[in-house]
């Protein structure tokens, strides 16, 4: 070998295992960009979320479905939801997305009533409360919360439903308090039986909804309710990502 083709495959060599490397860190600073990409191979990463005074727990279990893992969510006159254990900065990981389908939707189902307020599923945000931002009204409030219930109830929440019936608003304030709001990202029976994708922007979809900047630390769960309503309802959930970009 030549003394001009020794320095050519020296070059090379150098060239590929730098190209290597910068492929490498590229592909671990996009790993770095994901809060979570839940598969649903497991719910180890999910904790049980239940309301007072409601006996009737909804179950969640994880199964394959058209090929794929997901997460089956399944209500029957019952109301409860599972949470993921760890929380995230809005402001770092904006963005989810996440990929369900349902069996059906509820004839008494409205939005706009305390006595419809069920979906076959849910995806909820909750936003954290912070005592050292409160009034001392709301510190008070939520100080007497924590008491009754061992931890403190979210500052503010975004439900992104299935809403039962056509919505014409973007957003509908929860009939059950006034730090919810509910956002129809599918509606109707028109899709029931199809794998539906969506992407929100949490931090853009709280501002529109509320009037204001979110809190940073929120946690997220999934919720399937039929308590008011009577009904019962399957869901399906292929994924769950939450991420910068």
């Amino acid at each position: 070998m030549t003394f001009s083709n020794r320095v050519c495959g020296n070059v090379l060599k150098i060239f590929f295992m730098v190209l290597t490397l910068l492929c490498s860190g590229a592909s671990a600073a996009q790993a770095e960009e994901v809060f979570v990409d839940e598969q649903f191979t497991s719910l180890q990463r999910w904790k049980p979320f239940y309301f007072p005074k409601i006996e009737m727990h909804s179950s969640y279990s994880t199964s394959t479905l058209d090929g794929v893992p997901c997460l089956i969510a399944e209500s029957s006159h019952s109301a409860s939801a599972i949470r993921l254990k760890e929380r995230f900065n809005v402001y770092d990981f904006p963005n989810i997305a996440w990929r369900w389908k349902v069996s059906n939707v509820y004839q008494k189902g409205d939005c706009s009533r305390k006595d419809g307020d069920d979906y076959p599923v849910r995806l909820c945000v909750m936003f954290e409360y912070d005592p050292e931002k409160a009034s001392f009204a709301k510190m008070i409030q939520y100080e007497i919360a924590n008491v009754l219930y061992g931890e403190y109830p979210p500052h503010s929440s975004l439900n992104y439903i299935w809403a039962n019936k056509e919505q014409m608003a973007p957003f509908v304030p929860s009939p059950n308090n006034g730090v919810t709001m509910m956002i129809p990202v599918a509606s109707g029976s028109e899709k029931v039986g199809a794998w539906l994708e969506h992407r929100v922007d949490i931090v853009r979809d709280y501002r529109a909804a509320f009037g204001e900047d979110p809190p940073s630390i929120a946690s997220i769960a999934v919720m399937s309710d039929s308590d008011n309503s009577g009904e019962s309802a399957r869901a399906y959930i292929d994924y769950i990502r939450v991420y910068e970009e």
